[in-house]
């Protein structure tokens, strides 16, 4: 399958979430998605609520949490996705908690996932497993968590972490083990078409980029 801008774009969280990110960047963000027609933007939550005077259109919004370690309470997460909601975002973008992960307590991992699920019932949850950090078999334990626990994504990474950001290996087995449950965001290190082409090819369905244009001028 051939992979043009016009298909790609649509796949696309269109990604600003530097820390001094400023309201006008934001506004910006939010310009380019809906001239580039990406799916949607994603950012910090303490941008939400969006200013009144700031139009989305057909450009979903979705919205970090427990960014970018994951290191904090599940009830913390919850009510900050819960808030987030609240305040306009469709979707939310989690982080593990990353030890419970590396240590194997993967049923920690799935109450965390939980607490937040059952916070924002009626929202997309994508699940950021930091893929890189990770063994094999602690991607696909913790994409089983993210099964069971009624995520709808479980997504690579947050673009934060040192070990690195999305892999063509990682996209496959997180594929592999949720199958048609669950669908994959790949994020993290993504500048260019041709590494896009082959996270699609892997399984992703959701892209997160920062570099956005680059990557549609480069399919």
């Amino acid at each position: 399958m051939e992979y043009t801008p016009k298909s790609v774009v649509k796949m696309v969280d269109h990604t600003l979430l530097k820390p001094e990110a400023s309201e006008e960047a934001v506004r910006a963000l939010i310009d380019d998605a809906k001239a580039l027609g990406t799916y949607s933007v994603c950012i910090s939550p303490n941008m939400l609520p969006l200013p009144a005077d700031v139009e989305l259109g057909d450009v979903k919004l979705a919205v970090v949490c427990g960014f970018p370690s994951g290191a904090h309470h599940s009830e913390i997460k919850a009510a900050e996705a819960a808030r987030s909601v609240s305040e306009g975002a469709d979707e939310v973008d989690m982080v593990i908690n990353l030890s419970w992960a590396t240590t194997n307590q993967f049923d920690k991992v799935e109450a965390d996932i939980r607490a937040v699920r059952d916070a924002i019932p009626g929202a997309v949850l994508k699940v950021i497993i930091e893929s890189a950090a990770l063994t094999d078999d602690q991607i696909v334990a913790v994409c089983e968590a993210a099964k069971s626990a009624k995520a709808d994504f479980v997504k690579t990474s947050t673009g934060f972490h040192p070990a690195g950001g999305a892999s063509v290996h990682a996209v496959e087995l997180m594929k592999k083990t949720v199958g048609n449950a669950l669908e994959v965001k790949a994020s993290g290190g993504i500048r260019d078409g041709k590494f896009a082409s082959e996270l699609i090819m892997a399984g992703a369905t959701r892209l997160g980029l920062s570099g956005t244009q680059k990557v549609l001028d480069t399919l």
